[in-house]
Formats: structure tokens, sequence, C-alpha cells
């Protein structure tokens, strides 16, 4: 099941430890300003799946409809998965990085999964 969060809830998982935040928007959306420690997947990469994780994902995009979907494919798949309502647009918190050449990409081996 996908939880929704309200953007506002979005700061108390920045720096925890069970939780892995995921940018789903393109790599210039990401450079030109994102989550402090969110990790870039962006949609076109995603392809629903992600390495296995003991953490819970909280998935952001734009507005928040790619980031529903892409958490909703997650969840059938046994993920536990949060997305953030109204996506990076509605976020008004403090941890907004701002800063080109910063992105943390989390690549999929494609190579593995496909074995």
């Amino acid at each position: 099941m996908v939880e929704n969060i309200p953007a506002k809830e979005l700061d108390r998982y920045v720096d925890a430890p069970g939780s892995l935040i995921v940018d789903l928007r393109s790599q210039e959306e990401y450079e030109a300003g994102h989550i402090r420690g969110a990790v870039n997947v962006p949609m076109g990469d995603f392809e629903g799946r992600m390495p296995s994780f003991q953490k819970e994902l909280i998935l952001y995009c734009q507005r928040g409809g790619m980031s529903m979907a892409a958490a909703r494919e997650l969840s059938a798949k046994g993920y536990r998965v949060k997305t953030v309502v109204g996506g990076f647009l509605a976020y008004r918190g403090n941890y907004v990085v701002k800063q080109e050449g910063t992105r943390r990409q989390f690549r999929i081996d494609r190579e593995k999964d496909r074995h």
C-alpha cells in the first residue's frame, strides 16, 4: 500500500536512517533544486524496479503524479513506499539544495536484473 504524505512532512525524512528519498525528475530538474540527500532516478530510467532495500522509499517528482504511479508499482513488488503529494513544487521546507554538480544518481544494474 502506498502512503501519501504532505510535502510539509518531507523534512522529517531528510537524513533519517530508515528512509531513502528518491527524486524521479530529470537530471536538469534535480540539479536546479532538490531535497538534500535525495538520489536521482529519472522516471525514464526507473522501469519499475529498484535494488532491494530495507529502507522505506520516499518518492517525489515535480507535481506528484509520476511519483504516485511509480510508488504503486513498487508497492505491488513489495517495497515500502511513500509519495509526496504535490511533489517538489509543493515543498516549502528547509532542505532544498540548489547547486549544479551535486547529482547523486542511483544506478540500476540492468545486467544483473536480466539473470
